[in-house]
């Protein structure tokens, strides 16, 4: 195999989304109401989802059909190419064969949109005129901004503050979109004002932001909330990733012995881990899934597996996963999209039971190899992406070691050309590390729900 890039055409792009529920030896808790501690039905998500992403959420069945409007729609941009990655492994000067799934093609510049888009589908169906949600670095709010726009949807976005103030092009993309950006926690909403009553300087994080925007969604009839990461039926939406990247490469004739991606909330891994999880589960094959992460916010690697709220208001329902705690305030590092305090059910399940790993890194190690990985390939990634490059140099590395011929696939899921100010930090050596502290940690454990 020596072609650089392996295309697909337009005929290729998946007909149906795979829910890994189906073939999971332990599906996940259910997620419980916060205010009678019993599991949440249906009528519980009424208030801020469509009831289409309700049955999605619940949903046990393997394959779920993607409606004819979003396939058109993904034609935008999808498939997206897998790239081998000739000059990295010249430089590394290993054995390895270096494949990356690259989501920064799609217009909003992250794989984002593979969700944004059929998430404000089914709630134009439905009849809702306004989204809300939050945003950290900004791609999810860049790729639902967009979707709204599709649709005829107004589009209301609370932007985590410490990612508002260093990345203004991503929220002026927003703006161009039409989308409203506030930054978080703002005077808009009881849970901001409370933020920021106890901290007038507060950062802002994920947790905070998404309070405001589910109570702003509460408070209208017209308007649901959107997430864009964690929940099932987000994590359905990217496994369009994997999929594609599994037809990509039998047409290279390989196969992943390790797949990587970065995890915040779980669905970029998940998007292109699950379907190859599919084969591991089912057919018993021998690849690796491994989830990267920050070690400023060590959710998996550090985390505790119990029930816990997703954001900061005790708002949403309590669901089971891995998390830090969520008063949990995490440093302003530059990675905005991987700084909330949660993880995916699924992901977390999945790591629960010993069929994926993950691994955290230090954001100067990070953007190191987010640099050679540019200066190789010509591709300079997100900061949230550079995370499973670090990851896949490594394994590259490893197998240099072992002398080893192994096969390392990784999701490149977004560019980093609204990111110019945290390289500019690394490039002139004013970018530190953050690692999160042990007595923080317990800390924020301490004040988890008693379920």
């Amino acid at each position: 195999m020596s072609e650089k890039k392996i295309l697909l055409s337009e005929r290729e792009i998946p007909t149906h989304w795979y829910n890994i529920v189906a073939d999971m030896p332990n599906p996940p808790k259910p997620p419980l109401n916060p205010a009678t501690g019993k599991p949440a039905g249906p009528e519980d998500l009424r208030a801020i989802f469509p009831m289409e992403l309700i049955r999605q959420e619940a949903s046990r069945e393997r394959w779920i059909e993607i409606p004819e409007e979003v396939r058109e729609l993904y034609k935008i941009w999808r498939p997206t190419p897998l790239v081998r990655a000739l000059n990295l492994e010249k430089e590394l000067d290993t054995p390895a064969h270096i494949y990356y799934k690259y989501e920064g093609v799609s217009p909003a510049g992250s794989h984002k949109l593979n969700t944004a888009i059929p998430q404000a589908y089914y709630n134009k169906k439905e009849g809702i005129r306004r989204l809300t949600t939050e945003t950290g670095a900004g791609q999810w709010g860049s790729s639902i901004s967009m979707a709204c726009r599709f649709f005829g949807l107004e589009c209301m976005v609370y932007m985590v503050k410490v990612s508002y103030n260093q990345k203004p092009y991503r929220r002026i993309l927003m703006n161009a979109f039409g989308a409203t950006v506030v930054a978080s926690p703002s005077e808009l909403t009881e849970a901001g004002r409370a933020v920021l009553a106890a901290d007038p300087d507060s950062n802002g994080s994920l947790g905070i932001a998404i309070s405001e925007a589910v109570e702003d969604a509460a408070k209208r009839d017209d308007t649901n909330y959107s997430l864009g990461s964690v929940l099932n039926h987000v994590c359905l939406h990217q496994t369009i990733i994997g999929q594609e990247a599994k037809l990509q490469l039998e047409k290279a004739g390989e196969y992943p012995d390790v797949v990587l991606a970065s995890c915040g909330g779980g669905s970029n891994f998940a998007g292109i881990a699950f379907p190859f999880l599919k084969d591991k589960l089912t057919e018993g094959r021998n690849v690796r899934l491994v989830a990267v992460e920050p070690s400023a916010c060590p959710t998996l690697t550090r985390g505790a597996f119990a029930y816990d709220y997703g954001d900061v208001a005790k708002m949403t329902p309590l669901l089971m996963m891995y998390t830090l705690g969520h008063e949990f305030m995490p440093p302003g590092i530059h990675a905005g999209g991987l700084r909330y305090h949660g993880d995916s059910p699924l992901v977390s399940q999945l790591y629960h039971d010993g069929l994926i790993e993950a691994v955290a890194y230090d954001q100067t190690r990070v953007f190191e190899a987010a640099v050679q990985f540019a200066r190789t390939e010509g591709f300079l990634p997100a900061p949230e992406s550079a995370h499973a490059v670090r990851g896949a140099i490594d394994e590259a590395l490893r197998a240099k070691e072992a002398g080893e011929k192994r096969v390392i696939l990784f999701n490149l899921s977004g560019h980093g050309h609204f990111d110019m100010s945290a390289y500019e930090s690394y490039l002139s050596g004013a970018l530190q590390d953050v690692p999160y502290s042990e007595e923080a940690l317990r800390e924020s454990l301490s004040r988890l729900p008693v379920v």
